[in-house]
């Protein structure tokens, strides 16, 4: 039987990339232009960024064209990523000895020459257990098929994550719910003699401070006003929105959250309404906006993969609707501000699928329970 010799640059390169991608749930990324590097990516680690350069760096004037290198694709990285800063640990394999490795803002430059040059500089806080879990004990053959069977399972684990996550699927709860809000404005319309005056809204449960102050039965406007709507076109212009936003949260994170974040974000929504006005109020654009604050906590999870959805979509979108909102009268901005925190700190709650840890979700729960318990203080004991 013959035996595989690696290079000692190839054999740690593989036990490096073995330990960050099984270990520390760092991901390959392409980047154009490169060879004889590997970027790893990890927004939730100690470093975001991660490079290991094998090719040899000779003088100083070629290390300062890497750091600007590196400069330029953490840039494209950060803006990808939506990012506001970002740190990268920068790993060189082969560097002259004369060259003096200088401190650099933001890309810690490690030179490695062998494994326990690796485990001695890279251990402590960051990486306090490279000992035990970095690979020694094979090499050659053994050694590639050890670190591909390992990055392989890990690999499939998280496609199945995300495949679950992103594959089309049957949308309900938003489809029920235009229904819903749709019936509900043609019985009121026809209710009325189709006069939707706010005397009579106020009749059919619309958000009132005053009557929900009072309690009882009155704390039920808090849901049903945000399932009426004052004419035909608040109704189509809210119903557009729930249509579009809608079948892309309930599709990446199921009915059954996506039920429990347009409640809870209708509720929210409606609680701060009532702290800064005393008008009747109407919409489900607070909800809608809930559903907003979801997608922006879930993106941000996935933002390399809707890095650019975030940032030229969702983002905007937010911010637009929230100054008409400030610039134009008769609109219920409070709700608006109220439904995007309630709904944000609701998917922080509820969690993400394959992204969010147990603590997360705690502090989510905590945070939300505050939030709307705050409001409800202010309303109905101050």
């Amino acid at each position: 039987m013959s035996t595989v010799v690696m290079d000692k640059k190839d054999e740690m390169i593989m036990r490096l990339v073995h330990y960050f991608v099984t270990e520390k749930n760092y991901t390959p990324i392409v980047v154009n232009g490169v060879k004889d590097e590997i970027w790893l990516e990890n927004q939730d680690g100690p470093y975001k960024i991660i490079r290991i350069n094998a090719n040899y760096i000779h003088n100083e004037e070629q290390y300062k064209f890497d750091v600007f290198k590196i400069r330029n694709v953490m840039r494209q990285i950060k803006k990808k990523t939506v990012s506001f800063s970002m740190n990268t640990l920068n790993i060189l394999l082969d560097v002259n000895d004369e060259i003096n490795i200088s401190e650099e803002k933001n890309i810690n430059s490690v030179i490695v020459k062998n494994m326990n040059d690796a485990k001695k500089k890279l251990k402590g806080e960051t990486f306090p257990d490279i000992d035990e879990k970095l690979l020694d004990d094979t090499n050659g053959m053994e050694l590639i098929l050890n670190v591909t069977k390992d990055i392989n399972e890990k690999t499939e684990k998280e496609n199945k994550v995300y495949e679950s996550t992103f594959k089309p699927k049957k949308i309900v709860i938003t489809s029920i719910l235009i229904i819903v809000c749709i019936s509900i404005f043609f019985l009121t319309f026809i209710a009325s003699g189709g006069n939707l005056s706010a005397r009579n809204l106020l009749n059919y449960g619309a958000i009132f401070a005053p009557y929900i102050k009072t309690g009882g039965w009155h704390l039920l406007r808090l849901i049903s006003g945000t399932f009426l709507h004052a004419n035909i076109f608040h109704l189509l212009f809210n119903m557009y929105a729930l249509y579009i936003i809608g079948i892309q949260l309930e599709n990446y994170v199921g009915k059954k959250k996506f039920l429990i974040i347009y409640l809870i974000s209708a509720i929210s929504g409606s609680l701060l309404s009532c702290i800064f006005s005393e008008s009747v109020s109407v919409g489900a654009s607070g909800a809608i906006f809930g559903l907003l604050g979801a997608l922006l906590y879930f993106g941000y999870h996935y933002r390399l993969y809707l890095g650019s959805v975030l940032r030229n979509q969702i983002v905007p979108l937010i911010i637009a609707n929230l100054l008409l909102g400030f610039v134009i009268s008769g609109i219920d901005n409070a709700a608006h501000i109220g439904g995007l925190i309630g709904g944000y700190l609701s998917m922080m709650a509820l969690g993400v699928e394959g992204k969010s840890d147990k603590m997360e979700k705690i502090n989510g729960t905590i945070v939300l329970f505050v939030f709307i318990a705050f409001l409800s203080y202010i309303i109905f004991f101050q």
